[in-house]
C-alpha cells in the first residue's frame, strides 16, 4: 500500500514538473524586438508545424535522424568514441531496465505470455542492462572527476545525477544478491510454488536449492548425497524450474552474492533483503520525481532538438516556432561540455576567471534570464562579457551532440541583455564581431547604436569624477589578471621619451581613414600621450580615438623613441572600463530583471 502511494506521488511530481517545464517553451522567450506571441498562439503554431512536417517528405528526414542520431548517436560517435560508448551504456541500459523491468507489467508481460521476472532470458537481460549502466556511470565518473579534459566543469546537477544512478543500480544488484542467498526469500518462494509437498520433500527441495541455487540455510549445509540432489531436482522441475532460472544467469548479482555469502544468515536475520528493496524502491521513486527538475530531462528533449533542427529552417520558420525551439533547446542541453571543449575562446578562462565564457556554463543562466528569474548584477555582467567574447565561430554548434543551434542562442541573448541598458565595453572595439554583424543586419540603426552609446558613456563622460585621479589597478569581477599590470604601463618612463613628433598619428590607419579626424576623434595619438603626461583624464576618456583604436600597433612600431603607444592606449581603455565596472558593482547589487 505504501509503495503504491509513493509510486503515484512520484508519478504526480514527474507529470507536474514535466508539464511545467514543457509549458515554459511556450511561455518564455529569450529574444527581444517584435512583440511576443501568446502561449496559445505559439502552441498552435507548433502543432501546425508538426502536422506540416508529418504530411510532407520531411517525415523521412525525421525517421533518418531518429535512427542515426537518436538511437545510434552518430553525432556523438563522430566527436568522441569514448563518450559514445559511455552514453550508449547509460542510455541503452537505462531504456532496457525502464521498459523490460520497471514497466514489465505494462510492456513485457503483455508481449510475452509466459513472462516471469525470475526466469530466463529476463534475469540475464536485466542483469546485463544494469551492468551496462554501471559501466556508463564509471566512465562518467572517470571523465568528470579523474580524467577531466580542460574546460569541462562538473556542477552539482552532474554529481547528483551520478549519485542517484549509482544508488539505484548498486542497490538493485545488492538486492538481487541478498535474495539469492536469503533463506527467507527461499521460504517465500516455497509458500507460493511448493505448497503441495510434504516435509520430507521440502527438505529435499531445500537441499537442492542450497547446493544449486546457493541459498544459505540455517537448517542444513552441504555436501549432499547424489540421491537427495536428484530427488530435489525432480521436485524443482515440477514446481520451480519454469519460473526460476539459476542465479548464475544474473552474473553480476551472483558474483556479489558469492562474495557476501558468509554474512548471509546474519543479514537475513536483519531482514536485509527487505531493507534493500526499500532503498532501491525509494531511490527509483526519487529519481523519477527528480527527472523534470534535472538535466535528466534531456532524455526526452535532446531527441526533440535533433529532429526539430533537422527539419526546421530558421529563414522560413515562423517567429513563434523559433522562440519555442530556442526555449526547448535550453532543456536539451546535457551539460556534456562538448561545446566548451571546442570553443575557440575557451582558453580565455585561464586568464579571465569568468565561467560564462564557456558555452556550456551559459545555458543555466540564460534559462533563468528567459524565465525572468532574478540574476544578480555580477551574474548579468559576467554573462554579458562571456557572450561578447564569443567570436561566432560556430564550433560550439557543430560540436553539440544535441544539435542545439548555440550561435543563434548567443545572438538572441546578446540583444536581450543589451536592451536592458547595461553597458558592454567589448562593443567599443571596432573589431567586435557582434558589432560588425549587427551593423550589417540592423534595420533600425539608431536602435543598434544605443548599446554602443551606453557603453561609451559609461566608460568616458560617466566616469570623469573617478578618473581625474591617477589611475590605479582595480580588482574587477572576472578581470583581476587583466588589470594587475596596469600600473607598470602608467609610469612616466612609459611615455616620457615622447616629444610629439606625430609619427604615431601619421602611421595610424584610424586617423588616416577618418575625415575631419581632429573633430571626430578628439585627441589624436600623440595628443593622448601628452595628455597622459599632464594627467588630463577628462580629455583622454572623452576622446573617441581611444575607443576607435584597432590595436594594429603601427603607432608603436613606427615611434622613433620606442614609446609603447599602443600598450599605453590599451591600459587607458582597461582603466576606464575597470573604473566604470567598479562603480556599477559598488552600487545596486539587487537582482536584474
Amino acid at each position: 500500500m505504501i509503495e503504491t502511494v509513493l509510486l503515484y506521488l512520484a508519478l504526480a511530481v514527474f507529470a507536474a514538473g514535466s508539464v511545467y517545464r514543457i509549458s515554459a517553451w511556450f511561455r518564455h522567450d529569450i529574444r527581444t524586438g517584435s512583440p511576443p506571441a501568446s502561449p496559445q498562439a505559439r502552441f498552435g503554431a507548433a502543432l501546425k508545424g508538426i502536422a506540416a512536417t508529418i504530411f510532407s517528405p520531411r517525415l523521412f528526414t525525421l525517421i533518418r535522424v531518429f535512427v542515426m542520431d537518436v538511437l545510434l548517436q552518430r553525432r556523438l560517435l563522430q566527436r568522441s568514441p569514448y563518450r559514445w560508448v559511455m552514453h550508449i551504456c547509460l542510455y541503452g541500459g537505462f531504456m532496457i531496465l525502464l521498459l523490460l523491468h520497471a514497466m514489465d507489467g505494462l510492456i513485457t508481460a503483455k508481449l510475452f505470455s509466459n513472462y516471469q521476472s525470475t526466469a530466463n532470458p529476463y534475469v540475464f537481460i536485466r542483469d546485463f542492462a544494469g551492468l551496462l549502466v554501471i559501466v556508463g556511470v564509471v566512465m562518467a565518473v572517470r571523465r568528470r572527476f579523474f580524467a577531466a579534459p580542460p574546460r569541462l566543469r562538473t556542477g552539482k546537477a552532474d554529481t547528483v545525477l551520478i549519485v542517484i544512478l549509482a544508488v539505484v543500480l548498486l542497490s538493485g544488484f545488492v538486492l538481487k544478491a541478498s535474495k539469492i542467498t536469503s533463506h527467507t526469500s527461499y521460504l517465500d518462494m516455497v509458500d507460493v510454488y511448493a505448497t503441495a509437498f510434504d516435509e520430507e520433500e521440502l527438505n529435499t527441495l531445500e537441499a537442492y536449492w542450497v547446493d544449486q541455487f546457493h541459498v544459505v540455510s540455517p537448517n542444513m549445509t552441504g555436501p549432499f548425497d547424489r540421491e537427495t540432489l536428484q530427488a530435489g531436482e525432480e521436485l524443482h522441475a515440477m514446481a520451480c524450474a519454469e519460473c526460476h532460472a539459476k542465479p548464475n544467469w544474473a552474473f553480476t548479482s551472483f558474483a556479489v552474492a558469492k562474495a557476501g555469502k558468509r554474512f548471509a544468515l546474519r543479514l537475513d536475520e536483519l531482514n536485509f533483503p527487505v531493507l534493500m528493496w526499500w532503498l532501491h524502491y525509494l531511490a527509483c521513486m526519487l529519481g523519477l520525481a527528480y527527472v523534470p527538475f534535472s538535466k535528466m530531462f534531456h532524455f526526452f528533449t535532446t531527441p526533440l532538438s535533433l529532429m526539430t533542427n533537422a527539419v526546421m529552417d530558421k529563414q522560413t520558420a515562423s517567429p513563434a516556432n523559433m522562440a519555442t525551439k530556442q526555449m526547448m533547446e535550453l532543456d536539451a542541453c546535457m551539460h556534456c561540455g562538448a561545446c566548451s571543449l571546442a570553443c575557440s575562446v575557451g582558453v580565455t578562462v585561464a586568464e579571465v576567471p569568468n565561467e560564462f565564457i564557456l558555452p556550456s556554463e551559459k545555458i543555466p543562466a540564460i534559462r533563468d534570464l528567459a524565465a525572468d528569474n532574478p540574476l544578480t548584477a555580477d551574474q548579468v555582467h559576467l554573462l554579458q562579457q562571456g557572450l561578447h567574447l564569443c567570436t561566432s565561430c560556430n564550433r560550439c554548434t557543430e560540436a553539440c551532440p544535441a544539435g542545439i543551434q548555440l550561435t543563434d542562442l548567443w545572438f538572441a541573448v546578446k540583444e536581450t541583455i543589451l536592451q536592458k541598458g547595461l553597458p558592454e565595453f567589448l562593443l567599443l572595439s571596432p573589431l567586435s564581431v557582434h558589432r560588425g554583424v549587427g551593423a550589417r543586419q540592423a534595420a533600425d540603426i539608431e536602435h543598434y547604436q544605443s548599446p554602443l552609446q551606453t557603453a561609451l558613456g559609461a566608460a568616458s563622460t560617466g566616469g570623469l569624477a573617478a578618473l581625474r585621479q591617477t589611475p590605479q589597478p582595480l580588482v574587477v569581477p572576472g578581470n583581476e589578471k587583466v588589470f594587475n599590470t596596469a600600473a607598470r604601463w602608467m609610469q612616466p618612463e612609459a611615455y616620457a621619451a615622447c616629444y610629439r613628433c606625430m609619427t604615431c598619428t601619421s602611421a595610424c590607419p584610424v586617423v588616416r581613414d577618418t575625415p575631419d579626424e581632429a573633430h571626430k576623434l578628439g585627441l589624436l595619438p600623440h595628443q593622448i600621450m601628452y595628455a597622459v603626461k599632464l594627467r588630463q583624464w577628462d580629455l583622454i576618456f572623452d576622446s573617441r580615438m581611444l575607443w576607435d583604436c584597432v590595436g594594429c600597433y603601427q603607432c608603436q612600431e613606427q615611434c622613433p623613441q620606442s614609446v609603447q603607444v599602443a600598450d599605453v592606449l590599451y591600459v587607458l581603455k582597461n582603466q576606464a572600463i575597470s573604473r566604470a565596472v567598479a562603480r556599477e558593482f559598488a552600487g545596486d547589487r539587487k537582482g536584474v530583471q
